[in-house]
């Protein structure tokens, strides 16, 4: 998935002669705290929140300093990369331009989060298992061969990591209700097993996040 593919057409970029104030209706209208500032076609940077709090409402955005740096994505980078600058720069919107620097549209992070819930690796059936194993040990190969043994497969697997720890989790989706034969498994070539979760059990735990997180947004 590409970023031109989660292209919001909804949402209008703002001109240079929008006010501050035009700018924080949109951004109240929409439930973002960020929007783009565009020029014919170019775009000319992103327009934040306290931009807006730090300047005179009333004047044109084009006039503001921008505090935040030129953010965007090329429309053929990955969706990893879209959330790479959401986290980096705690952003709710990034800009999509080509390769001439047109704007082409916005990615919301309530449509990443829409897109990522319904993802193959969410809605079909399995258990999870997070593994902790030091940072030097990591093998998926290896992790996918004890699986692959007991006759199941990962659908997805993500790695959470600490810059302060030598020690990472490795959280895997199995395509299998009953896991205790994996989880045996991993146990016995010396993994540790921190966690397991049957579907419904985890699932519905992200699904109250994944809700509160739409409540927050939409307040």
């Amino acid at each position: 998935m590409i970023a031109e593919n989660l292209l919001s057409s909804i949402i209008l970029p703002l001109r240079t002669s929008d006010t501050g104030e035009e700018a924080i209706g949109l951004m109240s209208d929409f439930h973002i705290r960020h929007l783009p500032i565009v020029n014919d076609r170019q775009l000319l940077g992103l327009l934040s929140e306290d931009d807006v709090l730090n300047n005179d409402a009333e004047e044109a955005v084009g006039s503001y300093a921008l505090s935040l740096p030129s953010v965007y994505v090329k429309h053929s980078d990955h969706i990893f990369e879209v959330m790479r600058l959401l986290a980096e720069h705690n952003l709710s919107i990034v800009p999509v331009v080509d390769d001439q620097h047109n704007y082409l549209g916005l990615i919301t992070m309530e449509d990443l989060l829409r897109y990522f819930a319904s993802t193959v690796s969410f809605i079909e059936p399995g258990c999870i298992i997070v593994l902790e194993i030091a940072k030097r040990d990591y093998s998926l190969a290896e992790i996918a061969r004890i699986v692959e043994s007991e006759n199941a497969a990962i659908i997805s697997a993500f790695i959470t990591t600490n810059a302060h720890s030598e020690r990472l989790e490795v959280t895997l989706k199995i395509n299998r209700l009953n896991v205790h034969g994996i989880i045996a498994t991993f146990e016995r070539f010396k993994y540790v097993v921190k966690a397991s979760f049957y579907e419904a059990e985890y699932f519905d735990s992200l699904r109250e996040r994944y809700d509160a997180l739409m409540s927050y947004l939409n307040v």
